[in-house]
């Protein structure tokens, strides 16, 4: 797959997610502001129903309290001798006359009257009952209107001067807070105070927060008899605790879908680093496979020559020529060892298959030796290879051949991405350090390394790029190789270097005695 391709697939995939994650991130902040928006106008309710009922409350206090002196005052204060009146019978006289003649008459007009009369009589009962109900129920509106303007009086009078606590019982204000809080959907724990308005608390319940605790959206306040003094107001505080969880647990399904998209987000980028870095390793491959036909066609072709050079009979005559063909074969075949070695060697590492030999070497005498036979071969570039061996205690636990093949390696890099212009200059140094540990330096006077390569020249099969420069061999092993070797040891290695101003690889060993 090519490049471009890649980028593309990586760019429309980003975008897709971003624009996912965004959409899944404003609908969750819209629901949690909408949640909070309804949360908050809940409570407000409730709190104004709560005060409506304190004040309720207040005016049924007055009512019981006061009733029956009312009533009383009420009832009798109308009549003017403060006694109500009796109702008394109706009485009828009749003249009678003497004598017969006539008793007869006298005796039928009188049935006639006495039916009049009787019926008079019923229709004035009729009309005395309207009269006494509507007297009664002007009574009761008298009674009633009574009652109301002296509680009305009382409230206005007497009420702003009751202390607070009695006006604003805290049992029965958590009660109804908690009930008008259930009317309106809102069950969440909650803390409230009784405030001045000077914001001094009068009272307040456990765990209510001061006014540096307590955030803004979680305090609620509200005014408790709006018709007081302005010097009398007091107010009610509630405090949501929990009110933020309460909002997030509105959206709490909308986290599972968040959280995968982050795990798909996560997969993807791992996927498009796994492919940029396959695609590294599979072009560092190709570069590898290049570099070692190149480096094994070399030692080939020069063995081919010498044995064709064999079959010459002139050849074969001179003892000189022979001893020097078979020179040649012998170093070519060493070289090409070596390297078929370090490929081995590396693909053993990596299937964790190598065998350490370790032992008890003297570092210094090691490196010494590795110098003086290393130091032929920079004295042929013009260069020259200084040793400062000034450990004391150099004995150091590893195995003689690999502490030898990194020594070799690091000296022969350094020759290799040498300067033209500039003299070859090695160093190599040891000292001890803290912790009882060996520190061993290589410097030179190189091309030196750009910082963003540092930090990869440790990789396997990577090579530096050196411009136009094609004489630089290698399968870009070798670095790798020390690195492993350091770390299987149980050391460290860094390495500091500028442009044009050399490389230095610093080693630390732990010493037996550590």
């Amino acid at each position: 797959m090519k490049k471009s391709t890649i980028w593309l697939l990586t760019i429309l995939m980003a975008v897709t997610f971003v624009g996912l994650l965004y959409i899944e991130i404003k609908y969750m902040d819209d629901i949690m502001k909408m949640r909070d928006d309804q949360f908050s106008e809940g409570v407000k309710r409730s709190l104004y129903m709560v005060s409506s009922r304190l004040e309720q409350e207040e005016t049924r206090y007055y009512l019981e309290d006061n009733v029956s002196g009312v009533e009383s005052a009420a009832l009798y204060s109308q009549y003017p001798d403060g006694q109500p009146p009796h109702l008394g019978g109706i009485s009828y006289s009749f003249n009678t006359f003497s004598g017969l003649e006539g008793s007869l008459t006298i005796r039928g007009d009188v049935d006639k009257i006495s039916k009049l009369q009787g019926d008079q009589l019923a229709a004035l009962d009729r009309t005395n009952a309207m009269r006494e109900a509507q007297a009664r129920l002007d009574d009761r509106v008298r009674y009633q209107k009574g009652i109301l303007d002296e509680v009305i009086l009382k409230i206005s009078t007497q009420a702003i001067n009751r202390p607070v606590l009695e006006r604003v019982d805290s049992t029965f204000t958590r009660q109804i807070i908690a009930e008008e809080l259930a009317n309106n959907g809102i069950n969440v724990p909650f803390r409230f105070a009784v405030v001045n308005r000077n914001g001094i608390p009068v009272y307040t319940t456990d765990g209510f927060p001061s006014v540096s605790q307590a955030k803004d959206n979680t305090m609620f306040i509200q005014a408790l008899f709006p018709n007081d003094p302005a010097n009398k107001k007091i107010f009610l505080k509630v405090y949501f605790p929990s009110k933020e969880k309460y909002i997030l647990n509105s959206v709490r399904f909308l986290i599972p879908a968040f959280a995968f998209t982050l795990v798909l987000l996560v997969v993807f980028v791992y996927t498009i680093i796994l492919a940029f870095r396959q695609k590294k390793l599979n072009e560092m491959k190709t570069d590898f496979i290049n570099n070692m036909t190149h480096e094994f066609k070399t030692p080939i072709s020069t063995i081919s020559l010498a044995a064709q050079m064999l079959n010459d009979d002139s050849v074969r005559k001179s003892p000189g020529m022979m001893q020097h063909i078979s020179s040649i074969i012998n170093d070519e075949t060493k070289r090409l060892r070596f390297q078929v070695e370090k490929v081995l060697q590396m693909s053993m590492f990596d299937r964790k298959k190598a065998t350490m030999r370790l032992q008890e070497v003297d570092a210094n005498i090691t490196i010494n030796n590795i110098i003086n036979t290393f130091k032929l071969k920079v004295e042929r570039y013009g260069g020259r290879l200084n040793a400062a061996l000034d450990a004391e205690d150099a004995i150091v636990n590893v195995d003689e051949m690999h502490f030898t093949n990194v020594i070799f390696n690091l000296l022969d890099n350094a020759v290799k991405y040498r300067r033209e212009d500039v003299p070859l200059d090695i160093k190599v140094s040891t000292a001890d350090i803290a912790n009882s540990r060996l520190e061993i330096t290589i410097k030179d006077n190189g091309i030196g390394i750009k910082k963003e390569h540092l930090r990869k020249i440790f990789d396997k099969f990577y090579r530096v790029p050196t411009g136009n420069k094609h004489d630089v061999k290698g399968f870009g092993l070798g670095l790798a190789y020390v690195y492993k070797m350091i770390d299987l040891l149980g050391g460290t290695i860094k390495v500091e270097s500028e442009i044009n101003q050399g490389t230095k690889f610093i080693i630390i060993l732990p010493l037996i005695k550590n």
